[in-house]
């Protein structure tokens, strides 16, 4: 029994040493992400599953939304999204609407992503807290109606995501030009 018990306890010590150089290779992201990813990595994952799921259509709460436009990355909408997440974390809520009373759309107009000049200007934004990963929030945002349909609206040309010790944002924009029509 105790030679046993013995090996059982070195087979763990093997695999606590074996996860801890695993997550010591690691890369960590600037900031107080909870993500060990960097920027770019986490940028084009969000990019990836959002755009394959945007390219083939999806069922969001039993409504089949038609395939759309892939989304690209808009760091406004990034900068809008990391102040919110961090502004949650910092003054203990969740909530689309801050503290001081903004609104998502206040606070990407703030951070620059401006509607003059634009004949069409939409903005949205999808919340999430604790989820652990990327994978992890995406399902749940896929899962709740109306997130999905926020993924999923056709409106919506351009999004920045940040991740602040578990506060999740996703803030998405549509500007449509004078020029274009």
């Amino acid at each position: 029994m105790f030679i046993l018990l013995n090996a059982k306890i070195l087979d763990m010590k093997k695999l606590c040493l074996a996860f801890l150089i695993v997550l010591g290779t690691l890369p960590l992201v600037n900031g107080q992400s909870s993500l060990r990813i960097d920027n770019q990595q986490f940028k084009d994952q969000f990019l990836t599953i959002i755009n394959a799921k945007r390219a083939k259509g999806c069922n969001c709460g039993g409504v089949f939304m038609k395939p759309v436009s892939p989304l690209t990355w808009n760091d406004l909408l990034a900068q809008s999204a990391t102040e919110h997440a961090k502004d949650m974390y910092k003054h203990n809520y969740f909530n689309h609407e801050s503290k001081d009373g903004s609104t998502s759309e206040d606070r990407i107009i703030k951070a620059g992503y401006i509607y003059k000049g634009y004949q069409k200007y939409t903005t949205g934004e999808n919340i999430a807290y604790g989820q652990q990963s990327i994978l992890e929030v995406l399902a749940n945002w896929f899962k709740s109606d109306g997130h999905c349909k926020n993924i999923m609206n056709p409106d919506f040309k351009e999004i920045g995501v940040a991740e602040y010790n578990y506060y999740w944002v996703q803030d998405f924009g549509g500007r449509v030009s004078f020029a274009a029509h």
